[in-house]
């Protein structure tokens, strides 16, 4: 067993990646902050089992921290030039991710909202299995957030078809 510890230099730039995955994802995240709900959100009809608003800044910010947690687990495996695929993939979902909002509350388009959620089910997906290949503990990470994209598109597509 090798107990010893990694160096400083090294220590700092795991230290450096980290905040960088972090970075990155709640960057993601700040788009949102350009399109509130709103009076349109607020007009729609909803389901009853529709979560309170209050809920979704909570959970957004335990899954941004998962996910970024998660690549950086993946990083450390021998960087973008060992893990081209599997972060490529990564950012990848990112990207949808951040779309997802605009399209919604910017766009008032659920119907293509809902399209691309499933454009970003299937990339998180492709990422879970591909981090799974690197890293166990990395694709767990990325199982909460596959299951509230799972939740939130079901709520997706109600509200589309609630309020055509």
């Amino acid at each position: 067993m090798n107990c010893t510890k990694p160096s400083p230099s090294s220590l700092g730039r795991q230290i450096l990646a980290l905040t960088g995955w972090v970075l990155l994802c709640f960057a993601a995240a700040a788009v949102g902050g350009f399109f509130m709900p709103g009076e349109w959100y607020a007009s729609l009809n909803k389901p009853a089992w529709n979560p309170p608003g209050w809920i979704f800044g909570p959970v957004w910010t335990a899954l941004y921290t998962l996910m970024a947690v998660a690549a950086w687990l993946v990083w450390k495996r021998g960087g973008f030039a060992t893990q081209r695929r599997p972060l490529a993939l990564f950012l990848v979902q990112l990207a949808l991710n951040a779309a997802w909002t605009p399209l919604f509350f910017g766009l008032h388009r659920p119907g293509l909202a809902f399209a691309e959620m499933l454009l970003l089910w299937l990339a998180i997906a492709a990422t879970l299995a591909a981090f799974r290949r690197v890293s166990r503990a990395a694709a767990w990470l990325l199982a909460p957030y596959l299951a509230w994209v799972s939740f939130a598109a079901v709520l997706n597509f109600t509200l589309w078809k609630l309020n055509r």
